[in-house]
Formats: structure tokens, C-alpha cells, sequence
């Protein structure tokens, strides 16, 4: 097993593996992933004193062997136990390094009471993350773009690095049931573009030492790359010269990575080179990508993350939120098999609160893989606790044709997430927003697990030690539970969104946007807020929706609180349906959102003895940082809508 000085083991510190490495174990299997179960056993046996087995004689405590007649699928597995031994019956050998870590999961409980066969198998075929990862320090965006947690894993000072790090990954991913990862950057610069031909051997390095965790890779690829690359005077996807020159090129990266997943693609989106160029559509440049990719098995994700970053702030009739809609709904049908329409969850663009993309209803007959981030670029960027995963939840349950209709999780085919992993010794920079991975890993197999009991399992698997691990598993719920709520409370209001600093994302800048090209956000002006996006009279957004919804967010009656600004232009006097006016709502909840923040860091001065010094130290400065960024947060917001609306605190606290 990989041994790193200095790094964090994350959720799989050697404790998590005493129950294993004290017992008798059998494992049946020959393929690289039972090897790889095998040396997880045997190194977890030489720590705690347990054996080892590969013979079928004997009394085993634990039994771990492949049955492609399982029934459960190539990744799935059976896990029972009576007469003294548990047992894993796996479909194949992705389901036996599966069913391991679900051992591992349950600790001492696999080994208690007799339990009847349990069918476990994901419910989503592929869960992906994407590292926005460059090879080359970017001047504005860095080494890794978006990223909060250090330089990248796979590459230093514009060439690869030591990779040990790089199988610890894809184990802590297996772990959680991660099973593909992108490796570089969506927006591919030049050197970066160079990966899919003379620098293909980084990848198969990175590929090699992800492999024994099951953990496919993938490329962002830019989409002119006939044109940067090789030579040809176009990049238009219908072109023959075009389409032979990703066939040979596509041949050549599966000679040398056979198992390659496949192709990433942002294409005709904030300054990306796409198919709009040649006078074609979305449609036409997925296909080209998937046709080369389809005789070995790849698969193409083209991002629906296209929208006009060059708008006029002054015409309000345009409206991003349409835009992922507008371009590839007409589309629907149309894309390969092995295309994948990459959509965000939201319409706009990861904010703490925004309605579910419309996009994913709108495309029977498309494979959709749902997009979120668990890099925190618009929710603290790692320097703030903020749980995601009952956002997530939401998300996935979140049913576009009523309460009788499918949820998200039913129609999406994948999930996939940009990676909040970097080279910090916390792999996440913020210790405790390694949860996010951990929980993204595990919703993308069983979308309907509850976010609370995922927090359980992170908290008992990283912190197996702790002085008090009872104490400790209070206190983190108390700080993590609710804290995506309270980043809300204190940052944009009522699904409003993008109150940001421009350019970075971090801290409050009311109308940092509101002027700009990127779109505009709240309209706040001295009679009201929010953006009206009605069919009646607005950009015509809520037509987009499938009813009930589409009707539910035409009405500010119907409209749920937490998204009226998003769908309503509202005077501030409106009445929420709890009772409060938009304005006190502002003012209530941006004061309650930074004493919860400040509550967060009591809390956490409880936990001193029950975690390692350096990390209590680590959390304590990061929760110092939030305290002082939501107050902040909550003199600026209070401030600037006091100033446009002229309407008192009914409480009478400070505002500037």
C-alpha cells in the first residue's frame, strides 16, 4: 500500500483496516483488482496479526471471492455473514475491491451478528471526477484552476512528479466508489493540449498507477486540436480530413492506454473553440469525437456549459440561466450512444442555491451525466465548513415531473464532479472539506443515502482514534450538518446568487457582476430585487420547466422562498411564506448566518483533545478566516440593501 510521509490518510488511516488485518481471510480471484484486494488484506494482516488465505479448505472469519453469476453486475456484490464468517460474493473484480471497502466501512459490526445476503451494486455505471488541473502555472488561474487545496498530483513546474501520491488517491476514490477521473483542465491551454499526442505518456503513467483501483482516466481535449496539433487548416467535425485525423489520433491513445475512458470536452464556452465556428451544432461535434472514440469503447462528455459571455448587461431580455437549454434541447436524439451531455446541476452556474437545471428534463433520448462541484469555488473555497452533500441530495431527489415523477438520479446515466483535490497534506486544503469527496463518491453510487449518515461514516473511518470519539462525532455534526444552510444564511439571498469578487469568486462584491458581460444577477434597485424570469414578463425561463414546476415558479405565491429571487423581481416588502418581508429576511438571516459561523469555532474548541494537534490547529485557523468572512458578508449584503431599500432593521441592530 502506498506509505506517504507527511499526508493525511484521509478515510483510510490503518485503524480502518483492524477488523480485516485481525482475522482469517480467504480471497478467491485472478485479475489485477483481486491482486490488489489481496494486498490490502495482507498489509492490514501484517499490521494487526491476522492471516491471509487462497485456500478453499478451511474456517475463514472473512471470505472475499468473485461469481460473474452473482447476479449484481461487474462492480456489484453480495455481502452476508452466519456461521461465523462474512462473506463477499462479488460479480466481478471491481465488486470484490468494492465489497472490501464496504467491509472496511462497517469495521467490527461485518463481524457481529449473522446478516442475510445484501445485494449492493451502483446505481450510477460511471462516477467521475474531473481535476481541473494544468500542467503549466497558469498566470491568473494557477496550476490548478479553481483549486483551493495546493498544486496539482500529477504534474510540477510544467512536468510530471513523483506519482506515489497518485495510487493513495485511487485508493481513497475506490474507496468511496469513484471509478473515472479527467485529469486536466476543461479549458486545455497549449501545453496542456499536447497530452493527446507527444505527452500521451503522462497520462499512461497516471493511468498505470490508478488502474489497480479500478479508476479509468479520461482527457480534456481541446476541440481544435486538428488545427493546433495537426497541422490541417480546420477543425469543422463534418469535414473527412477532420474526422480521419481524431480516428488515427484516438487509434494511438488506445495503443497506449487500453483502457482509456475517454474524451472531455468544453467546446464554444467562454472563449473555447467549438463547432459554432464551422456553422454547425453541438451535436455535430460530440458525434465526431464519439464515432472515433466508439471502436474502443470510449466514451465522449461534452459539457452543456455553453452560454454568451460577451452579453450586453443593458438588454435584460438575455438571460444565461436559458442559455444550456436554448442550445441543446433542439438537440435531443441526435447524439451517439457513447455521447454524454454534461449538465450542471443548476442552470447558472454552482451557486449555494439555484433551481435544478432544466436541461436535465428536457433530454429523453440523451445520456445526460450530471455535473456538480465539490471544489467550494462560490461556498467558501475550502476555507469555509460547508457540507455539501444535503444540497447534493436535494438535487438528485429533486423530481422535474412532480411528486409522482422520476427524480434527477433516475434520468441522469453518471455523475461526475470537479475534484477539490490538490497537494496540501489534506488533500482538500480545509481537513474537514474532505467529507465533500468522500460524500460525492458515495451518493454517486446510492444517490438516496442520507447526507447525515454519510457524515457518520466519513467522521468513524478518518477520526478511528479520537480521544472521545463519541464527543467528536457530535461536535462535527453539530459544525457540518447545517452548514451548507448557514454559508447560505450569510452569503446570497433567495437563490439570488454571484454577489462575488469578480475574476476570484471569494468574498462579497454586491455588484461585482452586475455590469459586466458574464450576465447579470440581482437587479436590485430602490423598489426591489431579483430577476424576473416569467413568461408573463421576463425572459421566459419558467417555460423551460416541465409542470408542475414550470407553473410553481411562474406564480411568487407558489415560488418556494429559498429560489424567489431567482425567478421574481419582488418589491422589498414582499411577504415570504413564513410570514417575514424580503428585506427583514435579508437582515434576519445574514446576522443569524455569521453567529453560526462564530458558534462553528466555539464548537470546534471542544473537539482539542480528541483530534490531532496540527489538525485541531489547521481547523481553528480556517474556522478564524470564516467568522471573519461572514461578518463581513453580513455588513456588506445588510448594507447595501439598507442603502437601495431605506427600510429598518425591525430588530434595530447595527447596520452601516
Amino acid at each position: 500500500m502506498p506509505e506517504l510521509s507527511g499526508v493525511h490518510p484521509a478515510w483510510l488511516p490503518p485503524e480502518a483496516f483492524r477488523a480485516i488485518g485481525s482475522r482469517r481471510t480467504l480471497v478467491l480471484g485472478d485479475d489485477v483488482l483481486a491482486d490488489t484486494v489481496r494486498a490490502e488484506v495482507a498489509h492490514a494482516c501484517a499490521r494487526y496479526g491476522g492471516t491471509l488465505h487462497d485456500d478453499r479448505d478451511g474456517a475463514y472469519d472473512l471470505v472475499l471471492a468473485l461469481d460473474s453469476e452473482a447476479g449484481v453486475g461487474p462492480e456489484g456484490f453480495v455481502l452476508s455473514r452466519h456461521d461465523g464468517a462474512t462473506t463477499v460474493v462479488a460479480g466481478g473484480p471491481a465488486g470484490l475491491l468494492y465489497g472490501l471497502f464496504e467491509v472496511v466501512r462497517r469495521g467490527e459490526t461485518a463481524f457481529g451478528a449473522d446478516l442475510p445476503a445484501e445485494a449492493h451494486r451502483p446505481a450510477l455505471r460511471r462516477r467521475m471526477l474531473d481535476h481541473w488541473d494544468n500542467i503549466d502555472v497558469h498566470p491568473v488561474m494557477g496550476q490548478v484552476e479553481r483549486g483551493y487545496a495546493g498544486g496539482s498530483i500529477f504534474w510540477r513546474e510544467g512536468g510530471p512528479r513523483d506519482l506515489t501520491r497518485v495510487r493513495a488517491y485511487g485508493r481513497l476514490l475506490a474507496a468511496c466508489g469513484i471509478n473515472a477521473v479527467a485529469v486536466n483542465n476543461v479549458n486545455v491551454h497549449a501545453t496542456e493540449a499536447r497530452l493527446l499526442t507527444d505527452r500521451l505518456g503522462e497520462v499512461a503513467a497516471i493511468a498505470d498507477e490508478l488502474r489497480p483501483y479500478g479508476i479509468r482516466v479520461h482527457l480534456s481535449v481541446n476541440f481544435a486540436s486538428p488545427v493546433a496539433l495537426g497541422g490541417l487548416a480546420t477543425a469543422d467535425p463534418l469535414d473527412d480530413g477532420v474526422r480521419a485525423w481524431w480516428a488515427r489520433t484516438t487509434e494511438r491513445v488506445y495503443a497506449t492506454i487500453p483502457d482509456f475512458g475517454g474524451y472531455v470536452v468544453k467546446a464554444d464556452s467562454e472563449g473555447q473553440p467549438g463547432p459554432f465556428a464551422y456553422g454547425r451544432d453541438h451535436a455535430d461535434g460530440a458525434n465526431m469525437l464519439a464515432d472515433a472514440l466508439a471502436p474502443f469503447g470510449g466514451v465522449v462528455h461534452w459539457r452543456a456549459f455553453v452560454y454568451d459571455h460577451r452579453q450586453d448587461w443593458r438588454d435584460r431580455s438575455t438571460d444565461r440561466a436559458r442559455a444550456a437549454y436554448d442550445h441543446f434541447a433542439p438537440l435531443d436524439g441526435r447524439f451517439r450512444d457513447n455521447a454524454i451531455v454534461q449538465v450542471k446541476n443548476g442552470p447558472i452556474d454552482f451557486q449555494v442555491r439555484e433551481p435544478v437545471s432544466p436541461v436535465i428534463a428536457a433530454m429523453p433520448d440523451t445520456r445526460l451525466a450530471v455535473e456538480l462541484q465539490v471544489t467550494q469555488e462560490y461556498t467558501g473555497q475550502q476555507k469555509h465548513v460547508c457540507y455539501l452533500a444535503p444540497m447534493w441530495r436535494e438535487v438528485l431527489g429533486f423530481r422535474p415531473w412532480g411528486p409522482d415523477g422520476r427524480t434527477v438520479a433516475d434520468v441522469a446515466t453518471e455523475l461526475v464532479a470537479v475534484s477539490n483535490v490538490g497537494d496540501d497534506p489534506y488533500w482538500t486544503g480545509h481537513p474537514l472539506a474532505q467529507a465533500n469527496l468522500y460524500a460525492f463518491g458515495r451518493l454517486a453510487w446510492a444517490p438516496g443515502l442520507d447526507p447525515a449518515d454519510l457524515l457518520d461514516e466519513w467522521i468513524g473511518l478518518t477520526f478511528p482514534v479520537a480521544g472521545d470519539p463519541g464527543r467528536l462525532r457530535r461536535i462535527l455534526h453539530e459544525i457540518m450538518d447545517g452548514s451548507w444552510r448557514t454559508y447560505e444564511r450569510y452569503t446570497a439571498p433567495l437563490g439570488v446568487g454571484f454577489m462575488v469578487r469578480p475574476g476570484h469568486h471569494y468574498g462579497p462584491d454586491v455588484d461585482g457582476y452586475e455590469y459586466t458581460p458574464w450576465g447579470t444577477y440581482h437587479f436590485a434597485d430602490r423598489d426591489g430585487v431579483g430577476v424576473d424570469r416569467t413568461r408573463a414578463t421576463g425572459t421566459g425561463f419558467t417555460g423551460q420547466y416541465p409542470k408542475p414546476w414550470s407553473d410553481v415558479y411562474e406564480s411568487p405565491a407558489k415560488c418556494p422562498d429559498e429560489l424567489l429571487l431567482f425567478f421574481h423581481h419582488v418589491p422589498y416588502g414582499h411577504v415570504l411564506h413564513d410570514g417575514t418581508t424580503v428585506i427583514q429576511h435579508i437582515y434576519d438571516t445574514h446576522f443569524a448566518g455569521a453567529e453560526q459561523a462564530a458558534a462553528m469555532r466555539d464548537r470546534w474548541e471542544k473537539a482539542a483533545g480528541d483530534v490531532p494537534p496540527e489538525l485541531h490547529a489547521r481547523v481553528r485557523e480556517l474556522l478564524d478566516e470564516q467568522v471573519r468572512s461572514a461578518r463581513e458578508w453580513r455588513d456588506q449584503i445588510n448594507t447595501y440593501f439598507f442603502r437601495k431599500s431605506g427600510a429598518a432593521d425591525a430588530h434595530g441592530r447595527r447596520i452601516y
